[in-house]
C-alpha cells in the first residue's frame, strides 16, 4: 500500500500515525508487581464476545491481542476486501488499534477510536482484567495518554465533508477529473451509515431481467401507474413515454420483466408521493445503471440475478456479493489507499463551512478527537455529504409533522447514532442553504427487536420479498409484504407490541436454512442462541417457539399458499414465487425504525446547493441523505445507494467543472 489512510495533508503532515509518547508514561515503581504470565479475559462487545490475550512481566504489558471477537467489519473489527484481507479505511479498528496503542503507551488511558467507543472501552476494560488476574492494579494503569499530535491546517482543491457512501464516491469522482481531495470523517473510520446498509442497488438491467417472466399481477402495477390522472404536464409527459414503451413491448410479444429508466423514475417519483423533484428523480434514475457500471469498475460487485429488494416494488433490485455494504466500502477505500491525491482525516468533526467576501464557500473548520481546531481550505469547493438526522431523536421529533407518524419519541433507529445527527444540514443552513422536504421522515420494519437496528436478519429477509409473509404476535398476515415502506411501518405500529414475525421456509433461495449466515455475516446459530431468529423443523414447532396458535399460523401459511396459486390476495400482493411448504421454518422478529429522512438542503440537477431565494450557492455542493427533493415522501428500498452513487459522482463532477 502506498500509505495508511489516515488523516494527512495534501503538503504537509498531520501526524495521526506517530505517536508523542513519553518513553515511560508512569513511574514503573509505583506499580504493583504483576506475576509474569500469558492471560485472558471475555467480555461482551457491541455484537457478542470479545477475547483478549495479554501477556505480562512483573513491571510491564509485554502484548496484548484481541484474539476473538465478532464485531461490525468497518467498524468494531478490520474492514475485509472480498478476498478476506484487512483493507486500510481510517484510523483503524479498535480490536487492532486499542491493544497496539495500550501496549505502545504502556497504559490503558489512551484514546478509544471515534464511533467505536464501546468496543474501545470494552477492549481496555478487559486488558485490565487480565492486569488483575496478574496481581496487578488497573487503576494504576490509567493515565491519560496522548496518543495523536493535534490536527493542522491543510489544504486541497476539494474538501469532501463526510466519508460515506455519497461522500467517497465524490472523493474518487473529483480525483479521476484531476483534483486534489480531503475527505474529512468524524468517525474513527470511513463508510457511515452506507457500511451497514443492505448493499442493494435498483437500476433497470436488461440482461437480468429478461430471466424473468412478467406476471399479470406485476403488469397490473405498471398499468394502474399509467392510468392515474398526471397532476402536472411533465408528469403527463413522463407517463407517456412509458406508454409508448409498454405499447411496444406488448405489440413485440415479450413475456419477460418489462423496465426502461423511465419506468423506474415514475415508480420513484409515484413511490414518494409525487412530493419529490422529478428533475432530480430523473437524475436518479436515468444514471443508475451507468454509475452501476462506473463503481463496477472499482470493484463493487453484484450477483447475477434481479430480485425486488424490500419496499423497492419491482424486480430490478441487484443484491451485493458482500454483506450489507462492505463490498461498495472495502473498494472505495482501497481506491483512496492506492491514490496519491485523496487524503483522509478522520476522527475530525466538521464544525463551519466558510465563506469568503464574494461569497463562495471555500473552507471547512472542524475540530479533531481531542478538541484541536482547525482549518481545510478548499481551492475549487466543498462537497457536503454527511448523511441524514434519523439519529438525532431532537431532530426528528422537530421535523415530524407531516401528519403521517404521530409520535416518534420512543421509535428506534436503524443508524448509527455517530452518523445521521444531521450536522451538515446544519451547518449548511448556517451559510443561507435552504431545505427542502425536511418532513419527510422514513420508517424501515427490519430493525431487530433489541436495539432498532438492521442487523442479524437472513439475507432473503432482505432481497427475497416473493418468499416471505409477515405475522403478527396473533400468527396473523396484516399487511402486503411487497408494499411500501411506510405502509408496512404504519401497520406494523398497529400491531400488538408494535412488532412482528418475518417467515420463511426451506423453499425457494432460503432452502440451505442450517447453513446460513445472516445478511451481516453471523451464523444462524449465532442468530437463534440470542434470540434473533427462531427455527423449527415444522410449522407447528416453530409456532410453539414463537408464542402463536399452531393452527391460526397453518391457516395463515394455507390461505397465502392458496394466494400463491390463484394469483390474487387479501392485501393486495402482486409478487409471488413460492409457497411456503416444507421446513426448516424460520421466524425473524422485527420491529419499524427511524431509518432514512427525505429532507435536507435544497440542489439542482448539478447537486449545486441553493439558497432561500433559488441560488447557486457558490463553492458549494452537496449529495446523498443530507440533500431533500430526490425521494419525496418515501423512498423505494434500493434507492439510497443508487443516490450515494449517482449523486456522489455528480458532485465530483460538479465541484471540479466537468
Amino acid at each position: 500500500m502506498k500509505k495508511r489512510m489516515l488523516a494527512v495533508g495534501l503538503t504537509m503532515m498531520l501526524c495521526l500515525t506517530s505517536a508523542v509518547l513519553a518513553e515511560d508514561t508512569q513511574d514503573a515503581a509505583a506499580k504493583t508487581p504483576m506475576n509474569p504470565g500469558t492471560y485472558t479475559a471475555t467480555g461482551s462487545g457491541m455484537n457478542g464476545d470479545i477475547e483478549v490475550e495479554v501477556e505480562v512481566s512483573e513491571d510491564a504489558i509485554v502484548s496484548a491481542a484481541v484474539i476473538s471477537n465478532v464485531e461490525t467489519a468497518g467498524i468494531g473489527s478490520p474492514l475485509l476486501d472480498s478476498d478476506g484481507n484487512a483493507v486500510p479505511n481510517g484510523d483503524g479498528a479498535p480490536t487492532e488499534v486499542i491493544p497496539e496503542r495500550v501496549v505502545k503507551a504502556q497504559s490503558l488511558g489512551v484514546d478509544g477510536i471515534s464511533g467505536a467507543t464501546i468496543t474501545s472501552a470494552v477492549i481496555k476494560n478487559l486488558i485490565g482484567d487480565c492486569i488483575s488476574q496478574a496481581g496487578g492494579n488497573p487503576d494504576e494503569w490509567k493515565d491519560e495518554v496522548i496518543t495523536e499530535e493535534p490536527k493542522q491546517d491543510a489544504e486541497a482543491d476539494v474538501v469532501v465533508v463526510g466519508g460515506g457512501g455519497a461522500g467517497l464516491a465524490a472523493a474518487i469522482s473529483a480525483e479521476q477529473n484531476g483534483a486534489s481531495v480531503i475527505v474529512i470523517e468524524k468517525n474513527g473510520e470511513i463508510g457511515g451509515d452506507t457500511l451497514v446498509c443492505g448493499g442493494i442497488y435498483n437500476t433497470p438491467d436488461e440482461d437480468l431481467q429478461s430471466k424473468v417472466e412478467m406476471t399479470d399481477s406485476v403488469k397490473q402495477t405498471l398499468e394502474a401507474a399509467l392510468e392515474e390522472e398526471p397532476v402536472s404536464d411533465e408528469h403527463a409527459e413522463l407517463q407517456a413515454e412509458v406508454q409508448a414503451q409498454w405499447d411496444q413491448y406488448q405489440e413485440d410479444g415479450r413475456t419477460d420483466l418489462f423496465d426502461t429508466k423511465e419506468w423506474y423514475a415514475l415508480q420513484t417519483w409515484n413511490g414518494g408521493d409525487k412530493i419529490g423533484d422529478l428533475n432530480l428523480v430523473k437524475e436518479l434514475a436515468y444514471n443508475a445503471y451507468d454509475d452501476m457500471k462506473w463503481i463496477e469498475t472499482l470493484g463493487v460487485s453484484y450477483t447475477d440475478v434481479i430480485g425486488q429488494g424490500a419496499g423497492s416494488l419491482w424486480q430490478r433490485t441487484h443484491n451485493s456479493t458482500m454483506q450489507m455494504g462492505t463490498g461498495m466500502i472495502s473498494n472505495y477505500a482501497k481506491y483512496i489507499d492506492a491514490s496519491d491525491k485523496i487524503q483522509l482525516i478522520c476522527s475530525s468533526r466538521a464544525t463551519q463551512l466558510v465563506k469568503d467576501d464574494a461569497g463562495k464557500v471555500v473552507a471547512v473548520k472542524a475540530v479533531d478527537q481531542d478538541g484541536n481546531e482547525f482549518t481545510v481550505t478548499a481551492n475549487m469547493g466543498v462537497v457536503l455529504s454527511t448523511g441524514g438526522f434519523s439519529a438525532n431523536g431532537k431532530m426528528v421529533q422537530e421535523y415530524n409533522t407531516s401528519g403521517k407518524w404521530d409520535d416518534l419519541s420512543k421509535v428506534p433507529t436503524t443508524n448509527r447514532f455517530t452518523c445521521s445527527q444531521g450536522d451538515g444540514i446544519t451547518m449548511a443552513t448556517e451559510i443561507g442553504a435552504s431545505l427542502t422536504d425536511m418532513d419527510q421522515i422514513q420508517l424501515l420494519y427490519l430493525g431487530n427487536t433489541k436495539d432498532g437496528t438492521m442487523t442479524k436478519y437472513p439475507a432473503t429477509v432482505l432481497s427475497g420479498t416473493d418468499e416471505e409473509i409477515f405475522v403478527n404476535k396473533e400468527g396473523k398476515r396484516f399487511v402486503r409484504e411487497d408494499g411500501r415502506r411506510d405502509e408496512i411501518c404504519l401497520a406494523v405500529l398497529s400491531q400488538p407490541d408494535a412488532m412482528f414475525y418475518s417467515i420463511l421456509s426451506s423453499d425457494g433461495t432460503a432452502e440451505d436454512i442450517e447453513n446460513g449466515v445472516s445478511a451481516d455475516g453471523f451464523s444462524f446459530q449465532y442468530l437463534i442462541d440470542n434470540e434473533y431468529i427462531y427455527v423449527g423443523d415444522t410449522l407447528e414447532e416453530l409456532a410453539e417457539k414463537i408464542g402463536v396458535d399452531a393452527a391460526v399460523l397453518q391457516e395463515t401459511v394455507d390461505s397465502f399458499n392458496a394466494s400463491v396459486e390463484s394469483g390474487k390476495d387479501e392485501f393486495g400482493r402482486t409478487l409471488y414465487s413460492t409457497k411456503l411448504e416444507n421446513g426448516p421454518w424460520i421466524a425473524t422478529p422485527r420491529q419499524a425504525s427511524v431509518h432514512h429522512t427525505m429532507g435536507g438542503v435544497t440542489i439542482d440537477t448539478d447537486g449545486h446547493v441553493l439558497d432561500e431565494e433559488g441560488n447557486i450557492i457558490e463553492g458549494l455542493v452537496a449529495a446523498g441523505e443530507v440533500t431533500g427533493g430526490v425521494h419525496g415522501a418515501n423512498r423505494l428500498g434500493g434507492n439510497a445507494v443508487v443516490d450515494t452513487a449517482v449523486f456522489g459522482k455528480k458532485a465530483g463532477e460538479t465541484i471540479t467543472g466537468k
